[in-house]
């Protein structure tokens, strides 16, 4: 009778292991979106998908609201940053998908592919935005580790004896 509980428990946990594996996100189409402006947008390992749009001024990352995405003040601040300098803050809705990297580098990304959605549809914004320096991609990434050291530049403990 012991058996049968183990073999039963067993089969349970398996049919659940399998399930799990099987039980895949289904992945995130980008919308058909006709009157729709793309751009892609990079910081450190992030890259973001952008897909602007006449609007109301909504802004949807990985098919969640902004403000539950990136639940931190600064980093909607960020988000909003091109859309406050050019004023167009109730202009366009958004819609960007962002994979790679954590969540500073992800909204970067997104601010910096709205910025460029937003350069494509409205040339004559150009100015305004390489002024504030968001069409500017930022270089800065990780420093790779480096042989006969612990990390990047951290070495190993002297021992003078």
């Amino acid at each position: 009778m012991a058996e049968a509980k183990k073999t039963a428990t067993k089969a349970t946990t398996k049919k659940a292991a399998t399930a799990k594996t099987t039980a895949k996100k289904a992945p995130v189409v980008a919308p058909k979106l006709n009157d729709a402006t793309y751009a892609t947008g990079k910081r450190k390992d992030s890259v973001a998908r952008v897909y602007l749009m006449p609007g109301k001024g909504n802004i949807i990352v990985n098919g969640k609201a902004s403000a539950e995405y990136f639940r931190r003040a600064v980093l909607q601040m960020i988000i909003a940053q091109p859309f406050g300098v050019t004023n167009r803050e109730t202009a366009y809705d958004i819609v960007a998908f962002v994979e790679g990297g954590g969540l500073s580098g992800q909204a970067g990304a997104v601010k910096h592919g709205i910025s460029k959605a937003l350069e494509k549809k409205e040339p004559e914004l150009r100015a305004t935005l390489k002024a504030a320096g968001f069409l500017t991609r930022d270089s800065r990434v990780v420093e790779r580790k480096h042989y006969g050291f612990r990390k990047a530049r951290r070495s190993t403990q002297f021992s003078k004896r």
